[in-house]
């Protein structure tokens, strides 16, 4: 089976470095017209210039900003088919005991993580219901759908607040053309945080963990963007409010 989205045009978040960026490029092959965004600005005028796709730079967890990066999108392509939402992150958490945990540490992972893809979404759906088609993707993660290995209560709380809500998206414009689905990643090196918690872990708890992985490797990349692609696709249509562990058998 041959994926081709030529002439789709599709808005990546969280494109400046890691899954975000593999989705782009791979969004690209596929003959995309992609759109990156992130509130890294070096990092996405890096991967800009090395994917030769338009770069979007702002703090998407504010509805103002997601809001605008919809309509100057929608406005400058004359259409809007996709949203493949990867930002997030630990915005450089650790775990720690829950006494230790303020408020703006428990916000600010939600912002990051769950903000952002309500308001791109509900700016991006009018533009989809109008076409009859649509596709969104949200990036969740093993942390998700069920204890999370960072150990930080906030992001795992915040990544079954957005599994939710695809499930709950999908209910909603499902009767418009449009589909709402979510990659649930496991364990992927892809960035300097993941390489960090990695490290961290030492022999034996790197030991352990490639052990409880069916497949007996780390996640890269490529496999979240490879997963993302296909729910992106004319294939999917039938395919909605469905979270896919993109995990080597760990789930």
């Amino acid at each position: 089976m041959q994926i081709r989205l030529d002439h789709r045009v599709v808005i990546v978040t969280g494109a400046a470095q890691g899954i975000g960026r593999a989705i782009a490029k791979t969004f690209l092959d596929a003959g995309a017209r992609v759109h990156l965004a992130d509130i890294d600005a070096a990092g996405l005028r890096q991967a800009g210039e090395e994917l030769g796709a338009s770069v979007h730079v702002g703090d998407l967890s504010e509805r103002q900003a997601a809001a605008e990066l919809v309509r100057s999108v929608a406005e400058a392509e004359g259409r809007l088919d996709g949203l493949a939402l990867a930002a997030g992150g630990v915005r450089g958490q650790v775990g720690r005991a829950i006494e230790e945990i303020s408020e703006s540490d428990w916000h600010v992972l939600f912002k990051a993580n769950v903000d952002g893809a309500f308001w791109l979404a509900q700016a991006a759906a009018p533009y989809m219901k109008k076409a009859g088609w649509g596709r969104i993707i949200t990036i969740s993660s093993g942390a998700g759908l069920r204890p999370s290995l960072t150990g930080i209560q906030a992001y795992s709380a915040a990544k079954h607040a957005l599994v939710g809500l695809t499930k709950q998206l999908s209910w909603e414009l499902g009767p418009f053309g449009i589909t709402v689905n979510s990659v649930a990643p496991g364990f992927v090196l892809s960035n300097p945080t993941t390489e960090r918690q990695w490290d961290c872990y030492g022999p034996d708890g790197q030991k352990r963990l490639l052990e409880s992985i069916h497949t007996k490797r780390l996640g890269r990349p490529d496999d979240i963007a490879n997963a993302v692609l296909f729910l992106a696709s004319e294939q999917a249509s039938w395919i909605s409010g469905q979270i896919l562990s993109a995990d080597g058998g760990r789930s």
